[in-house]
């Protein structure tokens, strides 16, 4: 198991410079944004525009953060993300734009490369005791708000924006949170076919 705290979190330039990202974790360790595996990052979004495109990526965005936005992906119908709406899953190399609802936002994206990897994220508020699956190669637990104790041999503390990775051998995680808590969990598999 592996913490990563809020603050050790890193900041760096959009891929189109429209903002800054925060990178939580990226595979291989120190990939960048055109070689990663896999990337779990948030974004401050203070205006509308085009996302950045990433040629063989998969996309999964999810409001952290503000009133939302309109999304439109070529070929589909605009879609609305908030804080109530399941997260969005879109291929990340396609024309896509967004249009804030009222004002800016703070989002979630999860990105994986099609084909190597796949990735699933779930949104869960928990106000007792839950235990979470680890059976995926990779399993990130993102706590957004309150505070929540992983049990363990030694239980660990998450507080807002903490999160921990864990592999695959770890069984299943207890999560006792502090009070109702918002959490993402973030899967990322091997694809089929690639043993």
């Amino acid at each position: 198991m592996r913490i990563l705290r809020a603050e050790d979190h890193r900041s760096i330039p959009w891929k189109n410079g429209g903002g800054v990202t925060t990178e939580i974790v990226v595979s291989p360790a120190g990939a960048g944004l055109d070689d990663f595996d896999w990337r779990v990052s948030m974004a401050r979004v203070e205006g509308s525009g085009p996302f950045s495109q990433f040629s063989g990526i998969d996309r999964t965005l999810a409001v952290l953060e503000g009133e939302g936005i309109v999304v439109e992906i070529a070929g589909r119908a605009p879609m609305t993300v908030n804080l109530a709406t399941p997260p969005l899953s879109f291929p990340a190399d396609v024309p896509t734009a967004a249009t804030l609802i009222g004002g800016p936002i703070t989002d979630l994206n999860v990105m994986s490369r099609r084909g190597r990897v796949t990735h699933s994220v779930e949104r869960l508020t928990v106000a007792t005791p839950v235990e979470i699956s680890t059976k995926a190669t990779t399993t990130l637990i993102l706590c957004l708000t309150g505070g929540v104790i992983v049990s363990g041999t030694e239980p660990i503390r998450l507080g807002p924006l903490d999160a921990l990775l864990t592999g695959p051998d770890s069984g299943g995680l207890l999560v006792q949170p502090a009070w109702q808590t918002a959490l993402f969990v973030i899967r990322i598999g091997d694809t089929p076919g690639d043993d």
